[in-house]
């Protein structure tokens, strides 16, 4: 059970630290959406640790709980990403609707909304938060797997 768990935050972490990779030394800000699907995995990892000092089923199916649950995000954002859905208000192609003039006007507002919809990198067909939700959906089956021991 606490190696399978292990092997299962090891990959959350894996997942953080390309994230922070792409965003740090690729340029890729994240948007709102790509930052809800760290905190799982951050849930992940601090449950891998726990998994060492109190081997637990629960922790385990917690575990289980927040990798899927980044899973569903990455795959909910993927969706928006291919238009197939709209994504939140605050993070998808509005446009210019709702800027104030000033907002407009504002030679320091440039930049700082990245956008939800728009794909930032690909590999193989498949952006970011899909891989996310392909990743995230192996290792909650690898803490069920941990849990079911």
């Amino acid at each position: 059970m606490k190696r399978l768990s292990l092997i299962a935050a090891g990959g959350s972490l894996a997942l953080m630290l390309a994230a922070y990779g792409f965003q740090h030394f690729g340029g890729l800000a994240p948007c709102k959406m790509c930052l809800w699907q760290r905190w799982p995995h951050a849930a992940a990892i601090v449950l891998g640790g726990l998994m060492l000092i109190f081997p637990a089923r629960v922790i385990a199916w917690l575990g289980a709980l927040a990798a899927a649950t980044t899973s569903v995000i990455g795959f909910y954002h993927s969706g928006v990403e291919q238009k197939w859905w709209e994504g939140p208000s605050s993070c998808t192609g509005g446009g210019l609707s709702g800027l104030s003039g000033n907002a407009l006007l504002d030679p320091n507002a440039a930049g700082k909304v990245v956008m939800c919809d728009d794909i930032a990198w690909a590999f193989l067909g498949l952006s970011m938060p899909t891989w996310n939700g392909i990743v995230s959906l192996a290792l909650a089956l690898i803490w069920v797997a941990a849990a079911r021991r």
